[in-house]
């Protein structure tokens, strides 16, 4: 029995022996995770290189498998790679599936493919190795189908005026060009040079354009309104080799309507679509300039997108996604469409450039901002900076003001005063009867210059920004769109401080600055102007809120204001500006400024302005070169004024 219990506790010794070996074997042999080949496969799925992958047995190639993986994806185009993750991994047993996650960037966020596939993985000989499938790539997707997008466009958003009258809608255009198709390859350089001179183009450049295109290519050379009547259309369309497609556009009523400040639409540019960073692509519409540009994400709206699996047979196809386009949202303004025509009418003879702004003194509301043709294009009304003469004695009449200047005191109004060698002089033809002493007002309603230089050792260079603060003129002022109002020097010489006084040496001002300084004086409080009605996508933009700078400065009174428009009225009935004494509706103020400036061809010329208050109603009026305020922006502010009148 002894001998017995002896072996039965060798064998168990024994056993235990063996099975320590085996569990030490165990520790020590490595089976390779499944999750690890599922992001080999993942990564390489994502890259489009294939030979990183140990693919079962009988797969075709890597390269034939990196080919099949381009030719499905070949009509997505210059879309991203696509983002593959792995997700859930099961294994069973020597299998195992992999859930992949793909991403792909279809421009906005809201447009983003996202969807799964499977991989099912085998272990042979130690190794995990993928199963190819072209279901791999995309959802059910078959050997043979091609993937490809469509965008789908988003109707863009109107340009609304006050009362929401449509200023800017799509319009019928022709996009005018040479379709190689129409002419022989010996024909397109002299029907590219034919259609460019027609149109005024550069004939060189046009004609080395159609000529590099390809035969069947439609070569764009101009987009025109489709009743534009600067040019002849059936002549246009006699020219060998022309085509006139119909299409549509974002437009104005007309061709120049408010087209410095509202901008234009059209492709997008290389910088503007790289700055999108896909957003935008070749071929969209955006807005290229003024508020079209400034607020093209609200305008534009965003596209949808689809995407199409096609078979070989290129005839039957499914849709694997699609999202809807969304329309971009209205942009309200205030402009009154009435009012705009009105001014670009009264401008449209100046040879140099020229503006004529009106703004609702009670809301600050911008009602026209017209720039002549003389400015080249640019937006003289919002952004020019000019001296604006006598018509800044509003800002300095209200420093004088300040100082405890009654209208009715007296001030000397000599025919010449002299600052540190600097003569200054009244305009040549300034009444010799208001010489001599003659009460503040008068002064200002006859534009005496000497008066307002004379007075300049009342009011120091901080207390004429700081009134020109009160009544709006500062380079900082809220207004929601692309502006510039004015500047006044916050220290100066003796001489600069005298010219400052009657709006001349460092002083600047924008017509839309000048109008605003008419309508603080009309509403009798600060006021700042609004172009563009702020709403959801535009509130921080467009917001009235003054800036620190503007909230800086004492705000205008009431008294202040009265005062200044007793002026402004006199200067109406029996003063510079009697060109409105009979203009219909109610009483009219005004003021003019005439300010002198080094033409370019060394010569001296003149800035002609008129400022003017009626009702609701502030204006400025400016014209570059001119003869005088009262001569040559008087009886533009004085048609103005009727035609509004007339509504």
């Amino acid at each position: 029995m002894r001998w017995q219990g002896v072996r039965r506790a060798a064998r168990a010794v024994a056993a235990l022996a063996t099975m320590g070996m085996l569990l030490v074997l165990g520790a020590c042999t490595h089976e390779p995770d499944p999750k690890d080949a599922a992001a080999t496969l993942a990564a390489a799925l994502s890259a489009g290189t294939m030979d990183t992958v140990a693919w079962t047995a009988g797969t075709a190639s890597a390269d034939d498998l990196t080919a099949q993986r381009t030719a499905a994806f070949t009509g997505l185009g210059d879309t991203p790679a696509p983002t593959v993750e792995v997700g859930a991994v099961e294994r069973h047993e020597s299998s195992a599936t992999a859930e992949l996650r793909w991403t792909w960037k279809l421009g906005a966020p809201a447009n983003d493919w996202l969807y799964t596939t499977s991989a099912t993985l085998t272990l042979v000989d130690g190794a995990w190795r993928a199963a190819w499938s072209p279901a791999l790539l995309a959802p059910s997707l078959a050997a043979g189908e091609t993937l490809s997008t469509t965008r789908l466009g988003a109707t863009r958003g109107r340009v609304l005026g006050a009362a929401d009258a449509v200023l800017v809608e799509p319009r019928p255009v022709l996009r005018v060009g040479i379709d190689k198709t129409l002419i022989d390859p010996a024909a397109d350089d002299p029907a590219a040079r034919a259609l460019a001179g027609f149109l005024g183009l550069d004939a060189d450049q046009y004609a080395a354009k159609v000529v590099g295109a390809g035969p069947k290519a439609f070569v764009e050379a101009i987009v025109l309104r489709a009743q534009d009547p600067g040019y002849d259309l059936g002549a246009l369309a006699k020219l060998s080799g022309v085509r006139q497609v119909p299409d549509q556009l974002p437009l104005a009523p007309t061709r120049t309507f408010a087209r410095a400040v509202l901008g234009t639409v059209g492709q997008a540019t290389a910088e503007i679509i790289d700055a999108s960073h896909g957003a935008i692509v070749a071929g969209d519409l955006t807005g290229l300039s003024g508020l079209q540009r400034q607020y093209d994400e609200q305008l534009r709206g965003r596209p949808g997108v689809e995407v199409i699996a096609t078979a070989p047979d290129k005839v039957t196809r499914r849709q694997l996604l699609r999202t809807e386009a969304v329309a971009g949202e209205d942009l309200r303004t205030t402009l009154d469409p009435t009012l705009e025509q009105a001014a670009e009418g009264l401008l449209a003879s100046q040879q140099s450039a020229s503006a004529i702004v009106a703004l609702r003194p009670s809301t600050g509301d911008v009602l026209a901002v017209a720039s002549g043709p003389g400015g080249g294009g640019t937006s003289t009304a919002t952004l020019g900076q000019y001296a604006p003469g006598s018509a800044f004695k509003v800002v300095s009449g209200l420093a004088l003001l300040r100082t405890g200047l009654d209208p009715a005191a007296t001030l000397s109004c000599p025919p010449s005063v002299t600052v540190d060698g600097k003569v200054f002089s009244n305009v040549p033809d300034y009444p010799a009867a208001e010489l001599g002493d003659i009460p503040f007002g008068t002064a200002f309603a006859h534009s005496c210059n000497t008066a307002f230089v004379g007075a300049a050792d009342r009011v120091d260079d901080a207390a004429l920004a700081s009134a020109a603060g009160s009544l709006g003129l500062t380079p900082d002022a809220p207004a929601g769109f692309a502006a510039y109002l004015g500047e006044v020097p916050a220290t100066s010489s003796a001489t600069s401080h005298a010219a400052s006084m009657i709006g001349q040496g460092q002083v600047l001002a924008s017509p839309l600055g000048m109008a605003v300084v008419a309508a603080g004086v009309q509403a009798g409080h600060t006021v700042n102007p609004r172009l563009v009605v702020a709403g959801a996508a535009t509130e921080s933009a467009a917001s009235s809120t003054p800036t620190t700078a503007a909230t800086a400065t004492p705000p205008l009174t009431g008294p202040e204001a009265r005062a200044l428009a007793t002026m402004m009225r006199a200067a109406v009935t029996d003063g510079t500006a009697t060109i409105l004494a009979d203009v219909p509706g109610e009483p009219v103020g005004a003021k003019t400024g005439t300010a002198q400036y080094a033409a370019a061809d060394g010569s001296t010329a003149n800035h002609a302005w008129m400022i003017a208050t009626q009702g609701d109603l502030a204006v400025a009026v400016f014209v570059e070169t001119g003869d005088y305020g009262a001569t040559t922006a008087g009886p533009i502010m004085n048609a103005f004024l009727r035609a509004a009148a007339a509504g």
